[in-house]
């Protein structure tokens, strides 16, 4: 079977999902429709921005649908005149079964974790949060619940020490691309045995969720050790950030996101939240066990910076503590 006698139809939303979309178009598969989430108004002038998906879809000429609801009948009854033989689900949202029930060969989502672990919306993040060494990607058929579905490919990478959200989610951008490709060519030859997720179970032991991270979630706690501490921040940088709050003499606040610390143990830190500084070159912020340096910071209001140009231009006496 040729590639282009197979119809795919591919969905996906945010930049984790154009390598794989201009994967499959590179290797050539015919490409019949491209799902992503409809247009938005962003910024302060309120102007409409599309996804990435969709730009790129734009840019070679593919067919886009951007429904707003995908149980409508309108858009049920598009998909079925695209006959797909194979979906590809990539960072997009939870299909209803009329529609990944659809093609004849099944429909596929690319997920950013070895699962069944981390299941949920946010896997890169908590693994890192959680201090994992090893993480993966996973392409799975769908089924009626989320993340749930039989595994047809996995693959390991390893988090390098030290690395932050933002490296690790392009590094498996473009892995994941690579796996796409792979699982397609797999499943039109008719090469994958599906393994179920319940098989696997044992080999985690605790399976741990990735819920979708909300701004309390983001925020640092001193009272926690400082490696955790430190592996929130990388968790979350650069975005959606981790962040403290900086408690003024004056009773204010001032809200201060982290997007690099490195973590000081210590037997004796001092009170949590406390700050040591020479003003000049460095920060740190005192935990249960030791200090955080604050590497790069950026102030409520201003930009980001490293922490000796924060430094150079900020009056810690104004502070009294973090909170």
């Amino acid at each position: 079977m040729e590639n282009r006698d197979v119809n795919i139809v591919f969905m996906g939303t945010p930049e984790f999902a154009v390598p794989s979309l201009g994967a499959l178009v590179d290797a050539g598969y015919n490409i019949k429709g491209v799902i992503t989430a409809p247009d938005k108004e962003a910024g302060r002038g309120r102007k409409i921005r599309f996804s990435p998906v969709k730009e790129y879809a734009l840019e070679k000429g593919l067919n886009i649908l951007q429904p707003v609801n995908l149980k409508d009948p309108a858009f049920i009854e598009q998909l079925r005149e695209l006959k797909p033989d194979l979906q590809v689900v990539v960072a997009f949202r939870m299909l209803p079964e009329m529609v990944w029930s659809l093609p004849r060969l099944g429909t596929f989502n690319l997920h950013a974790s070895l699962l069944p672990q981390y299941r949920g919306a946010a896997p890169i993040n908590h693994a890192i949060m959680r201090g994992e060494k090893i993480t993966g990607l996973t392409t799975f058929f769908l089924d009626k619940k989320i993340d749930t579905g039989k595994i047809i490919h996995q693959v390991k990478i390893e988090i390098e020490e030290d690395e932050d959200f933002g490296h690790l989610h392009d590094r498996m951008m473009h892995e994941g691309a690579k796996l796409v490709v792979r699982t397609v060519e797999d499943i039109i030859h008719n090469r994958v045995v599906p393994v179920s997720q319940g098989e696997l179970h044992n080999k985690f032991g605790v399976l741990y969720p990735a819920p979708k991270l909300f701004k309390e979630d983001c925020r640092i706690d001193w009272n926690e050790e400082v490696r955790n501490i430190h592996n929130k921040v990388r968790g979350l940088s650069p975005y959606p950030a981790a962040f403290t709050m900086l408690k003024l003499k004056d009773g204010k606040t001032l809200m201060m996101k982290l997007y690099r610390t490195l973590p000081e143990p210590d037997d004796k830190p001092g009170p949590v939240g406390a700050f040591l500084s020479d003003g000049k070159r460095f920060l740190k912020v005192s935990a249960s066990n030791g200090f955080v340096h604050l590497l790069e910071v950026q102030l409520q209001g201003k930009k980001r910076l490293s922490v000796s140009d924060f430094l150079r231009g900020f009056n810690l006496e104004r502070v009294e503590r973090f909170v």
